[in-house]
């Protein structure tokens, strides 16, 4: 009995100078951050860890040298040594996890040309999560050496990791290479945090990326989880991938009677009389002529995605807005031909071929493709078909 009390004696005291001196060291860190920005930091994050490592730490020793022996001394000081491996990788975490975000302090996301920040914010976090699985299982590892039945099991266990590693292999085949991915996601550089992207036919933003999925925030708040490997084995679009400008298209369907050149100034009036136009390109072209109606395009440039799509929203708007107000007679019409009965009902006249002579016009040069001059004989001859099944044997 006086044993025990001898020990919770000495753990009290053991308890007490621990927490004395962490708060000492951790008020010392405190004024140095004042002037360092890491020390802030680690002062901040590193605080419970060291506290705990140390406290944990004075008990063990007290326990160990300090104090004789009571019943299950044993077993406490196994807890204890425990204690200190989990409290110890707990603080080495901590620390390492201070690095990355003085890293990541040192780039903005939040600025025009933010492609290097974005770049590597991707490759700190992906970091981090491999940073935070290799300490768990590395302090689980050393817990188990404590063990005195498990380093006796080493043997068999190294005898048998073949198989083992066979059975893993196929079981987490899927897993594994999505890990795999997510590492070759954070330094192939062809996907980063905060790239504007379009997969699945759905736009979005990367928000973000682990060792097995990548979340993509869709334009709709709406989340789209994709495993790594997507990105690995099948083709996207990155709006983002070397800058954040892109180009768009607006198109309207007018009528053939419709003046070009003041519908293009118009669109030049709105791009320049709007922040979302970034001043590269303002286009209108037509690109279509058929079906009875012309379509224009209007190209149109942004200095990011959500930018472009109001603008195209706006040119779209206004060009419609124009063409009602200044050009009603240039709106897509339907044509129609009447034919009056009388004119129907009288017989056409044929005419009349001399003897011998054919019937069919004379087809001109520029009215064929595959005859008609050399160019034409000769695209002919290439697309033809073996020359035995250019001309159709006659049926008997």
């Amino acid at each position: 009995m006086n044993g025990v009390l001898t020990a919770l004696l000495a753990v009290v005291v053991a308890v007490g100078a621990a927490i004395v001196l962490a708060e000492a060291i951790h008020l010392l860190v405190v004024r140095l951050g004042r002037r360092s920005p890491l020390l802030a930091d680690l002062a901040r994050t590193a605080r419970r860890p060291f506290r705990a490592a140390l406290i944990i730490y004075a008990v063990q020793q007290t326990l160990r040298t300090g104090v004789d022996n009571f019943a299950g001394r044993g077993g406490i000081l196994h807890l204890l040594v425990l204690g200190v491996i989990a409290a110890v990788a707990w603080l080495v975490a901590a620390f390492l996890l201070v690095l990355e975000d003085v890293a990541l302090a040192r780039w903005r996301t939040d600025v025009a040309d933010n492609l290097k920040a974005r770049r590597l914010k991707t490759q700190v976090v992906i970091l981090r999560r491999v940073t935070v699985a290799a300490i768990v299982v590395v302090t689980l590892g050393v817990m188990l050496i404590t063990f005195p039945a498990v380093r006796a099991l080493g043997a068999s266990v190294i005898a048998s990791a073949g198989l083992i590693s066979v059975i893993a292999a196929l079981a987490a085949q899927s897993t594994l290479g999505n890990v795999f991915a997510g590492l070759q996601l954070a330094f192939s550089d062809a996907v980063r945090i905060d790239d504007v992207v379009v997969v699945e036919e759905e736009w979005g933003k990367i928000e973000e990326i682990t060792l097995t999925y990548v979340s993509v925030a869709i334009w709709d708040d709406r989340r789209l989880i994709l495993p790594s490997s997507y990105f690995t084995t099948k083709p996207f679009q990155n709006w983002t991938r070397t800058g954040s400008a892109v180009l768009g298209t607006a198109e309207i369907d007018v009528d053939w009677a419709t003046a070009v050149e003041p519908l293009r100034a118009e669109l030049r009036a709105v791009c320049e009389g709007t922040d979302l136009w970034d001043g590269r390109v303002c286009v209108l072209q037509v690109t279509d002529a058929i079906g009875g109606m012309i379509r224009l395009r209007a190209l149109v440039s942004a200095h990011d995605a959500p930018s472009l799509w109001d603008l195209r929203c706006l040119v779209r708007e206004r060009l419609v807005a124009w063409v009602w107000e200044n050009q009603q007679g240039s709106l897509p019409r339907l044509r129609t031909t009447f034919t009056a009965e009388r004119a129907a009902a009288e017989p056409t006249a044929e005419p009349t071929a001399e003897p011998g002579a054919t019937t069919e016009p004379e087809a001109k040069e520029d009215a064929r493709v595959f005859s008609g001059g050399d160019d034409g004989d000769d695209r002919g001859s290439r697309f033809g078909g073996p020359a035995d099944q250019q001309q159709p044997t006659p049926a008997h």
